[in-house]
């Protein structure tokens, strides 16, 4: 009688530990997370038609903070309009023009400053305690935001590195259009 207690008391010990184990589902819902194998790499969902089609461009200048020059920074607060403005002019893709009006798409180029230091733990959401650039896209004739792209400047210790990490960064924020606007 003990025996047959014993191996009772046993199945009945398994069978709650299965019952306490996860069950793993393995249709996907919207807002479920995705594993790591299934994650999406790179920009492989279908981009705005604009962002592929549009050939005028009219290039905003979104401003810099005053704080970030001369130092960290040489030269004026327009220096990265300058810069991406040069760069959209030299490229056979974009025609650039005089006013909105004419554009097929505005794009807005701004540098923020630190948001930090708020730590370097991104897990709890904290943000770049780096000067940050953002290129935002929108449609013309609606204003609706089609595409942004933002890109951090590497901290730096002296002045001309400081300098090399704010073009490098632009050139990665560059990079990062042409492979959304299918010029990559």
């Amino acid at each position: 009688m003990r025996i047959l207690t014993i191996c009772g008391l046993a199945l009945v010990l398994a069978s709650v530990t299965r019952a306490q184990q996860p069950v793993h589902v393995p249709t996907q819902q919207i807002g479920d997370p995705i594993k790591a194998t299934n994650r999406p790499q790179g920009v492989n969902a279908p981009v705005p038609a604009l962002l592929t089609t549009g050939r005028k461009v009219f290039l905003s200048n979104g401003g810099a903070d005053a704080g970030m020059f001369p130092h960290p920074f040489t030269g004026t607060q327009d220096r990265a309009y300058a810069y991406v403005y040069k760069a959209l002019a030299a490229s056979p893709r974009f025609e650039m023009v005089a006013s909105p009006a004419e554009a097929d798409l505005v794009m807005e180029i701004q540098l923020t400053p630190p948001n930090g230091p708020l730590g370097d733990n991104k897990v709890k959401g904290t943000s770049d305690p780096l000067p940050t650039f953002k290129l935002t896209v929108y449609d013309r004739p609606t204003h609706y935001v089609l595409w942004t792209v933002t890109q951090t400047v590497d901290e730096a210790e002296r002045q001309v590195t400081h300098d090399k990490n704010f073009d490098a960064a632009l050139d990665s924020l560059l990079s990062e259009l042409a492979a959304a606007t299918g010029t990559a």
